[in-house]
């Protein structure tokens, strides 16, 4: 697949692949033009709902990707084949003529000449249909040529690691939708050596709520401030689920074998009384681990085993700051992995 055709199927492969919780927060929001009209009870409802798919959405971003990209196939990839001539629209008319035999209509009122003339101008018509035909064949196969060019040199810079063909392939592809919609921003960094970190600062306060909300037996809407525990829970899977995202779609839009993600938020920092951003989590992922996992049943949280990764985090007080994996320190076995 060429490089503009793989964009265009990264949209449609993600929503054929979307997961329930996306197709149910496209149900609820479109329900959501119809609140004004609901019943009290059938607002709760709907409430109970909304809150319910937000928790399981921010918990199941690692589940869709996009299309795995073969820069190497792109790379070998052959030159289109120029258009060859065709004359088949002269051949028809020309045969048309040749096998034109008057009737005794055209004979009485003599009318074979006409016949034969107009034949005569349908094969001149024919032969500047081919023509035609045969320029915009051209015309497609020039354009065709010039991405396959595109697309051959793309795929060649990013095999040979060079970074600006990286952020440019990055930005070109935008996979990182999602993410931003729930309220977390990225940025790219590509080092001497080739190697691609990604840092998430992910907003937890804004995106995971601090308030529960459920039924009561009577069917009226319960609001209740979320107890710490669990939302540190839900705040450590939606940054776990995050940094996979990222991960993984990185590794599906690059040819690269391993990157790092790096989570940020803000934190207390107990000597000065101030919220400061500080890294969270930071993991390396590489290509053959994550592809070895059953991303839709795994838990984004305990998956983090699998991989070298920083994280300090407790159900009580939830996430320390830890350093950012250094590369320098970890051994090349280690980084080739």
């Amino acid at each position: 697949m060429g490089w503009k055709g793989a964009i265009r199927s990264v949209g449609a492969a993600v929503r054929a692949a979307e997961r329930d919780a996306k197709r149910r927060q496209r149900e609820l929001d479109r329900q959501q033009k119809e609140y004004g009209k609901m019943q009290e009870l059938e607002q709760a409802a709907y409430e109970v709902d909304v809150y319910e798919n937000h928790i399981e959405v921010i918990q199941s971003t690692h589940k869709e990707c996009s299309p795995q990209i073969d820069w190497y196939k792109i790379a070998l990839s052959k030159q289109p084949t120029a258009p060859k001539r065709s004359n088949d629209n002269e051949k028809e008319a020309r045969q048309f003529l040749n096998n034109y035999s008057p009737g005794f209509i055209d004979r009485f009122f003599k009318r074979e000449e006409t016949k034969r003339e107009l034949l005569s101008l349908k094969i001149t018509e024919a032969i500047v249909s081919d023509e035609s035909t045969f320029n915009s064949n051209v015309f497609r196969w020039e354009k065709d040529k010039e991405e396959w060019r595109e697309n051959v040199g793309i795929a060649k810079a990013l095999l040979e690691g060079e970074a600006e063909a990286k952020i440019s392939t990055i930005d070109n592809l935008q996979p990182f939708s999602e993410i931003s919609n729930l309220g977390s921003s990225l940025s790219i960094a590509v080092y001497d050596n080739g190697f691609l970190e990604a840092t998430i600062n992910v907003h937890g306060t804004e995106v995971v709520p601090n308030e529960t909300k459920s039924l009561l037996k009577s069917g009226k809407l319960s609001v209740k401030s979320m107890p710490k525990s669990k939302f540190n829970e839900i705040y450590q899977d939606y940054v776990c689920s995050s940094a996979l995202r990222v991960a993984n779609e990185l590794l599906s839009a690059l040819p690269d074998n391993l990157v790092l993600v790096t989570a940020v938020d803000e934190l207390l920092n107990s000597n000065t009384g101030h919220l400061e951003e500080a890294p969270i989590l930071s993991v390396l992922v590489s290509r053959s681990t994550i592809e070895a996992l059953n991303l839709q049943a795994i838990d984004p949280s305990d998956s983090m085993s699998n991989f070298v990764h920083n994280m300090s985090f407790k159900k009580t007080k939830g996430f320390s700051r830890v350093e950012r994996i250094d590369l320098e320190k970890l051994g090349n076995d280690t980084i080739s992995s």
